[in-house]
């Protein structure tokens, strides 16, 4: 993969070089099974009810499909919205991506399509290799040069969320974009997952010697509608990528964006351990509350952000080497959980 075209758009977005070496850390054959296309049930041992995440155990769950927009803070956020069931499922999600679509009216206060109005999927074409090829119209061309990254963010995370796409190609009225025509972000490569989403470095972090983590905060419109945000850190290099998720997750987010913290600061991390599938991670009890109960968001985010940047499948969560944990939610913990299949469901208050 041709890392050079992301490090002339460096000086447009502040940290793309992480791609020069992090790609290959991140990237490591994980292929995030977030949403899957029409007839893949998800078989899970929990069953969440909190506002951010939902897992839908029943076998029809085709009309559940995430798309990526804009919240109010300028987050790239993944919601969960109840669109038609079509052939092209992929396309459909890239439909309701456009400002002024008919997803309008299921979009919680706040949030906002990212591709621009009037924008039209003219085609979506997937190749064997996990390559897929869009075409919009010429309208695509006509967004805000400060969303430019966002847009690529959210087109390319979407598409990726599908099993059957690993890159992305953007073209407009059936010729391919070499770069972007208003930042001039570089598109002479596809774009992959790898790019990262919601960019951030760590302050004691330099870009040539760092490793790219995906990690899941909270935020809140001002409905109290809560949700997950994806933010890609930029921290010290280090082989050992699951404990170092973990071990941000407790340090949180950049208190100068605005998202909440999903593990406690006192949160100790006793181990992590790798299993065929299965990773397993042990807190002390200080992940519990004074009722003796995890935090529901706290157990999710770990959840998603684990399977985010590994290859495993599912996560045993346990406490003092226990596994007997019920959630702030009364849901049971005690058995191997699988990434949700539905992230952030819209609710409009």
């Amino acid at each position: 993969m041709k890392h050079q075209h992301w490090i002339r758009s460096a000086a447009l977005a502040g940290v793309i070089v992480l791609l020069t070496t992090g790609c290959s850390i991140l990237g490591t054959g994980k292929k995030s099974d977030i949403d899957a296309p029409p007839g893949a049930g998800t078989d899970v041992d929990v069953k969440t009810t909190s506002a951010a995440v939902t897992v839908d155990m029943s076998e029809d769950i085709t009309s559940q499909m995430t798309v990526y927009v804009k919240d109010a803070k300028g987050f790239v956020t993944p919601l969960s919205l109840a669109l038609p069931k079509t052939v092209s499922v992929a396309k459909t999600t890239l439909e309701y991506m456009v400002d002024g679509g008919p997803e309008t009216s299921q979009l919680p206060s706040g949030f906002q399509a990212l591709l621009p109005k009037g924008t039209k999927v003219i085609s979506l074409n997937v190749k064997s290799d996990k390559s897929a090829t869009v075409d919009f119209s010429k309208e695509f061309l006509n967004y805000d040069v400060k969303d430019e990254r966002k847009l690529l963010e959210a087109i390319t995370w979407n598409l990726t969320n599908f099993p059957t796409i690993d890159k992305v190609q953007l073209r407009v009225d059936g010729k391919d974009l070499k770069e972007m025509p208003k930042g001039r972000t570089p598109l002479d490569a596809p774009l992959a997952r790898t790019m990262g989403i919601n960019l951030e470095k760590a302050e004691d972090t330099e870009f040539g010697q760092a490793t790219p983590v995906t990690l899941y905060f909270l935020n809140q419109n001002d409905q109290n509608y809560k949700y997950y945000v994806p933010v890609t850190r930029l921290i010290k290099r280090t082989d050992d990528v699951a404990k170092a998720v973990v071990e941000q997750l407790i340090k949180g987010p950049d208190q100068k964006k605005g998202l909440a913290a999903v593990l406690n600061a006192t949160t100790e991390l006793k181990s992590i351990k790798p299993g065929e599938g299965l990773i397993t991670v042990d807190f002390s009890n200080k992940l519990l509350g004074t009722d003796q109960k995890a935090s529901a968001d706290a157990l999710q985010s770990v959840i998603l952000s684990l399977t985010e940047n590994t290859t495993f499948k599912q996560v045993q969560i346990k406490v003092d080497g226990a596994v007997k944990i019920t959630s702030t939610d009364n849901q049971n913990y005690s058995k191997p959980v699988l990434r949700p299949a539905h992230i952030n469901p819209a609710i409009k208050l």
